[in-house]
């Protein structure tokens, strides 16, 4: 019996990769350039500010390695240690109160249209409202203590958390929904397996929103009541005109600002994988 071959008809066709795993890997590539070009704008815009800050008058303007050495002598002498405390005592107190009470009113708003009908128009006023002009009141109703600075972060924060956490639950698949309830699943089953998981992309991005906002309502808040934190040193080498050392809380707040966000992201991947898989299927 001879060898048996391959007909002449017959064409041999060279695998090739399906489309989707094509474009997970231009994906993956894409990625790691847009990892790549991050600090390289950041050393783009240092090198740009450390050249214009050396032919500008320094009463003016100021350059990344001046503040670097104003940082360190602040640091070496202690007058960073208090203002440092004061103002991330604020940040926390105030942060976290938005989180919780931001979080919680949004999901019930989210879920039941009486209450999203009560407090939709008062939130929205409030939210349009320019928070700067109620600090004069806080500060008559509360006082000038730690409680007021407290009190502004909270009302700079809470509503980009309230108001993203209500729409991730809004935007919950009415078909998820349905199809627990077939299962007879209960209330609280319902809010843990499919509410919840569902909105927590949003109410991460809500709280990455709030942590920009509450860094201002800190400065803020220090300006106006009682001086003290980051915004006692502000106030206090601005009127002394020590540019570099002005920078030196500015610098801090905003490296913060940027290492909770992408702890944030970071805490998202984590917590809800599931949505980057769908994204990189689209």
């Amino acid at each position: 019996m001879g060898n048996i071959g391959v007909p002449p008809s017959v064409v041999v066709v060279e695998a090739r990769p399906a489309p989707s795993a094509t474009r997970r890997r231009r994906r993956a590539r894409d990625a790691r350039w847009l990892w790549a070009l991050r600090p390289l704008s950041v050393v783009l815009v240092l090198v740009a500010w450390e050249w214009y800050g050396r032919h500008t008058n320094p009463i003016l303007f100021t350059y990344p390695t001046a503040i670097a050495r104003a940082g360190i002598a602040l640091a070496m002498h202690g007058d960073l240690t208090r203002p440092t405390v004061q103002s991330m005592s604020v940040l926390g107190w105030g942060l976290g109160l938005s989180i919780v009470v931001g979080v919680a009113l949004g999901l019930a708003m989210g879920r039941s249209r009486v209450i999203d009908g009560l407090l939709d128009v008062p939130f929205n006023a409030l939210y349009a409202t320019p928070l700067v002009a109620l600090v004069p009141v806080i500060v008559l109703w509360v006082g000038f203590g730690p409680n007021a600075k407290v009190l502004v972060v909270f009302l700079f924060a809470v509503f980009a958390i309230l108001f993203s956490t209500a729409r991730g639950v809004r935007e919950v698949d009415s078909q998820l929904i349905e199809v627990a309830r077939s299962y007879l699943a209960t209330e609280v089953g319902l809010w843990k397996d499919v509410v919840l998981p569902s909105a927590l992309p949003y109410i991460v991005t809500g709280i990455r929103l709030a942590v920009g906002r509450a860094l201002v309502g800190v400065i803020i808040a220090e300006f106006y009541t009682s001086i003290g934190g980051f915004g006692y040193l502000i106030v206090t080498y601005a009127n002394t005109f020590q540019t570099a050392k002005v920078f030196v809380p500015v610098v801090i707040l905003m490296s913060l600002g940027v290492g909770l966000t992408a702890a944030l992201e970071l805490l998202e991947r984590q917590l809800a994988p599931w949505k980057r898989k769908e994204e990189q299927r689209t």
